[in-house]
């Protein structure tokens, strides 16, 4: 029973991609062929609607809930210094690894590319993306606003001073009861998501197909190096990944990837972080994890440790170098690393985010605008890709953090024992 919805998901994808295909060779033309993706799309919409009409109250669920029963703030800045410090380490461990791969592999090598009247404009929004006004645009001016936008950051600024609130309140008679309301949306609000992951395989279906019925399979052969450079660079990124999760976990590692399997898959289906989110929180509990932690580091991560984005993003810029024969030294290289890590923060739920930063970063170091078009024309492949390789990465950092919280609270419980040994004594 348990594994019916990966086998399931798995076999819409088989089936969006035969289906797409077919649909893609059957039509006459462009337009024909855009026409009927636009027919799947309206399933994978539905169902990615259906996502994001649950991800807001989840998430302020699952935080307050979990907050507000923390002993005071002290547990906050301990578990938020600790989930920042991950997320720094592995953003410069991602961005470093994407730089020495594509300067090893040499994706866009022998390209030979001229820069053209395209590189006046790409017709991306990159104005205001700077850490000023990043920092400014965390701080929600109405919950409302930020839910109806699900903007997470926004929700995870407010519910974590909402809950560290109720938390100091929480043995006022006044308060209860709402402490109370808000544990018990948590089990309703998974209970909705699970009615919603079961129409997951129908919206992975409706994305495949889209996707193949529009581009076909040659995308995949045309830009084959690429794809191919990046997703060694994604496998060599998980085995760092599981790594460093193998010295804080242990053997539990391959436990957890067993349980977040059914989560990445639905994020490298349909390249959304937020179809993930609901099922993956409900991974995590279930292989352990305390739900504070996940409440509180998971929201966190989706903002601020996008493993796979950093990656592609450093792997993106240094390919439309090579494409265009630019040559970029290795103090460039750096700086633009530690660029693209403070750009990149609170660009996990904007469209094509990564690409945005890419577009953003690029004129600064002088590599032409029409590189990133070129991009976006297999950004659905790599896409996926870096999508699934978020998932994991939080997975690891959520439970990791937890594993932290629990020595913690076992060495505690050692010490208390021992000095009241020692008052017996």
């Amino acid at each position: 029973m348990k594994n019916r919805l990966t086998a399931t998901i798995l076999a819409g994808m088989v089936l969006g991609i035969a289906v797409g295909y077919a649909c893609h060779k059957m039509a006459p033309d462009a337009d024909s062929a855009k026409a009927i993706a636009g027919y799947f799309s309206i399933i994978t919409d539905i169902f990615l609607r259906l996502i994001k009409m649950i991800i807001a109250p989840l998430v302020f669920a699952t935080l307050v809930s979990g907050l507000s029963g923390m002993e005071g703030t002290s547990d906050v800045r301990r578990i938020g210094m600790r989930s920042v410090g991950w997320f720094v380490c592995a953003s410069l461990m991602s961005l470093a690894l994407g730089l020495m791969l594509a300067n090893l592999l040499q994706p866009g090598a022998g390209l030979n590319l001229t820069p053209s009247s395209a590189d006046v404009a790409t017709g991306l929004n990159t104005a205001g993306l700077n850490f000023r006004d990043f920092i400014t645009h965390a701080f929600p001016t109405s919950l409302l606003d930020a839910m109806a936008r699900n903007d997470i950051l926004q929700i995870l600024v407010f519910s974590v001073l909402f809950g560290v609130v109720l938390g100091v309140l929480r043995n006022d008679p006044r308060v209860t009861p709402l402490v109370r309301t808000v544990d018990a949306l948590v089990p309703a609000m998974l209970k909705l998501t699970d009615y919603v992951m079961a129409l997951a395989p129908i919206g992975v279906f409706g994305a495949i197909a889209s996707a193949i019925t529009l581009h076909g399979l040659d995308v995949l052969t045309t830009y084959g190096k690429l794809i191919g450079s990046f997703y060694i660079g994604l496998a060599v990124l998980w085995a760092l990944l599981i790594g460093v999760g193998y010295a804080f976990l242990g053997r539990p590692i391959w436990t957890l990837l067993k349980a977040v399997r059914e989560p990445a898959m639905l994020a490298f289906s349909t390249a959304s972080s937020e179809a993930a989110y609901p099922r993956l929180t409900e991974k995590l509990e279930a292989f352990g994890v305390d739900k504070k932690v996940v409440g509180f580091t998971l929201p966190l991560g989706y903002a601020f440790n996008l493993d796979g984005s950093m990656m592609y993003q450093a792997f993106a810029a240094i390919f439309i170098a090579q494409a265009f024969g630019i040559d970029m030294p290795v103090s460039q290289q750096i700086l633009m690393l530690l660029v693209l890590m403070v750009s990149s923060k609170g660009m996990a739920g904007v469209a094509r985010g990564s690409v945005v930063v890419v577009a953003a970063v690029a004129p600064m170091f002088h590599l032409p605008p029409s590189g990133v078009v070129l991009i976006l024309a297999i950004d659905q492949v790599l896409d996926m890709g870096r999508t699934a390789t978020n998932v994991i990465g939080n997975s690891i950092a959520t439970a990791a953090i937890a594993k932290w919280e629990t020595r913690r609270a076992t060495r505690n419980e050692a010490q208390s024992f021992d000095s009241l040994q020692g008052e017996v004594k």
